[in-house]
């Protein structure tokens, strides 16, 4: 069932609403690397929970040398998520258009 022009306003504005800022994520992206912040704030839980325990793990492992490789894997894979970030956030969008979507038509009166 196709949308009507209302209910499609309906859906954009409520994308709008939702959606997940670029800035909040380039800001948790600089000041919280180490925690995958930006990860776990764009809905990836899985990449932030692997950049947690890499650079966690890398730093208490320095001592024992292994964890440098660890570290510098880490510190390679937050700089490729600056390039990531606004792909990741586009991706929430079209998630989010979708789902708010298959609600509206789905509670559309009949």
């Amino acid at each position: 069932m196709a949308l009507t022009t209302e209910q499609m306003m309906l859906v954009e504005q409520r994308v709008t609403n939702e959606k997940k800022s670029a800035g909040l994520a380039y800001l948790l992206w600089f000041f919280l690397p180490a925690f995958g912040a930006h990860r776990f704030y764009l809905g990836s839980t899985g990449a932030g929970v692997a950049q947690l325990l890499l650079f966690w793990l890398g730093l208490f492992s320095s001592v024992i040398l292994i964890g440098f490789f660890l570290l510098a894997v880490w510190g390679i894979w937050v700089l490729v998520d600056a390039f990531l970030i606004p792909g990741l956030v586009d991706r929430d969008v079209m998630e989010r258009r979708q789902r708010i979507g298959l609600d509206v038509g789905l509670a559309a009166p009949a």
